[in-house]
């Protein structure tokens, strides 16, 4: 079931809330434990065996933590449950995700198929709701967690606006709501902005991110020969109709979360702005950002200082201004980091490459900070602030570009024809084979395309997203404060009630069949 189904929007969710508030005004706790039932629902929708595994796997996490918490005295035991723990978690990540990909890489391809009989599925979600329940083990283990309780933990995995392709959580942010009273009681208020928000999500995926699937599919189909003008398109198409696909599903999962009582941590804030690249990974997928930082960087950046300062060395921002210096306590882990996040996207060398590029374009960007000329971070003069604002964006949003072909594309080979036909080595139009579609032989099409492109770009680098303009509803855990006119602020008149009846009327138009969102497969 995906959020963009009308079986979805019209059976499966007002059954959820019905029965969630209807409970209730009777007991909180049997609310709850609805919410976990109809999570377990949604999930089996596409696989009902699959729920065993989650079942399973969210068994196997609460003993463990159970056990931590437990042992609190003795911290060897701990950290042999705490490794216990991981082990399991990423060995079951190994076996779905990555050994039948490594088979089907070397020619194996019956045992994946589907129509094999026996075949083995890919769990959906897998990777969010294991590295969800890693970091509630690591937790435990630093004392972070102080109680668990069954049901809790449950919901805390199982909630299903997050199930599937994140926000991913952390348990410090939710139990307190889970525990709160004021979570089960119904509000007008999160009926309107839950609703609002799940309506821009809606219409961000099925009108704006869908249109983009057949470019998409042309350009990167059918690599060898590209033109420059088709290559761009399709790059350019696929950066667009990630930023909308992820944009508009983080909107849903938050607007759902929002008509449960519950609040979630902001996940997608106008990443395409960024003036750099750090800043853009504050703003795309900012729960893994944070992920990554807490459970990877932070541990290796940690045990690095400590090596160092074992041998002497030391670890201060002096230190880091040294070339060895600053391999060792930013590069290091930026390397190491980056590129476990990268094959957490997916068993293909391309993730690996994707991975390995923003990690070198992190280290740059930190490189320059520490080893770069001092400059004032804004120019004085308004045309020279304005032209070094666009080339910072223009820039980065390059490297972006750049890094989105490998997560694309379906081998790294692939990648690079496509890179090449983007420096016009094949030629700048013209069809790059056969199977190219005709739409770029009408120049009415082309027109109205290039138009589409112009107004999304327009909006994406000028306009303010959805969080900025419900932020007076504090829709997020995350602030994030609207820096345009007060005209953009979504307010409860009757012209934003028509706007979003437009909206909404629209986006359930335009759904004519079920297309998955681009982080669903991970």
């Amino acid at each position: 079931m995906l959020f963009n189904s009308l079986s979805f929007i019209l059976f499966f969710l007002p059954v959820a809330l019905a029965g969630f508030y209807a409970l209730a005004a009777w007991n909180s706790r049997w609310a709850a434990a609805w919410l976990v039932a109809v999570s377990f629902v949604f999930y089996s929708w596409w696989t009902a065996s699959l729920v065993f595994l989650l079942a399973g796997s969210i068994a196997f996490n609460f003993l463990c933590g159970a056990l931590i918490l437990r042992a609190q005295q003795r911290e060897a035991l701990q950290s042999w449950l705490l490794r216990l723990g991981i082990c399991g978690d990423l060995l079951l990540i190994i076996y779905y995700k990555y050994f039948f990909g490594l088979l089907n890489w070397l020619g194996f391809h019956g045992l994946i198929s589907l129509s094999h009989p026996y075949s083995v599925v890919m769990p959906l979600g897998i990777s969010f709701f294991t590295f969800t329940q890693i970091g509630y083990l690591v937790d435990c283990k630093g004392g972070v967690v102080k109680t668990n309780r069954l049901l809790d933990y449950c919901l805390f995995v199982t909630f299903f606006p997050h199930l599937i392709a994140g926000p991913i959580l952390h348990h410090r942010e939710m139990m307190p709501q889970f525990a709160d009273p004021k979570t089960y009681r119904f509000r007008w208020e999160n009926l309107a902005v839950g609703t609002a928000l799940f309506v821009i999500g809606l219409f961000k995926k099925v009108v704006i991110a869908d249109y983009f699937i057949m470019f998409v599919s042309d350009a990167f189909n059918d690599t060898h020969g590209l033109p420059f003008f088709n290559a761009w398109d399709g790059a350019l198409s696929y950066s667009l109709q990630l930023y909308f696909d992820f944009s508009g599903y983080s909107d849903m999962a938050i607007g759902l979360a929002i008509l449960f009582g519950l609040r979630f941590p902001a996940n997608f804030n106008s990443p395409y702005r960024a003036a750099n690249i750090i800043d853009y990974w504050q703003r795309f997928h900012m729960t893994l950002t944070r992920y990554i930082t807490l459970y990877l960087y932070n541990p290796v950046a940690l045990w690095i200082s400590r090596r160092r300062m074992a041998q002497g060395k030391s670890v201060s921002r002096k230190a880091i201004s040294t070339p060895e210096g600053f391999f060792s306590l930013i590069a290091f882990p930026t390397f190491f980091s980056l590129i476990l996040a990268g094959i957490w996207h997916g068993a293909g060398l391309t993730f690996v490459v994707f991975g390995l590029l923003h990690a070198v374009y992190l280290t740059i960007n930190h490189a320059w900070r520490s080893f770069g000329p001092r400059v004032p971070e804004t120019p004085p003069h308004p045309v020279l602030r304005i032209t070094t604002t666009v080339g910072k964006v223009g820039l980065t949003y390059l490297a972006v570009v750049v890094a989105q072909v490998f997560f694309r594309a379906s081998s790294v080979r692939d990648a690079v024809r496509f890179l090449k036909g983007m420096t016009g080595a094949y030629g700048f139009s013209g069809h790059a084979a056969e199977a190219w579609t005709p739409r770029f032989i009408n120049p009415h099409l082309v027109l109205l395309h290039g138009f589409v492109l112009a107004g999304l770009y327009i909006v994406v680098w000028t306009m303010p997203n959805s969080l900025q303009l419900l932020d007076k509803y504090k829709p997020t855990l995350t602030e994030i404060r609207l820096n345009s006119p007060i005209l953009f602020e979504c307010k409860p008149t009757v012209v934003w009630a028509v706007v979003l009846g437009l909206v909404s009327a629209v986006a359930l138009l335009e759904i004519t069949g079920m297309t998955e969102f681009i982080y669903f497969r991970f």
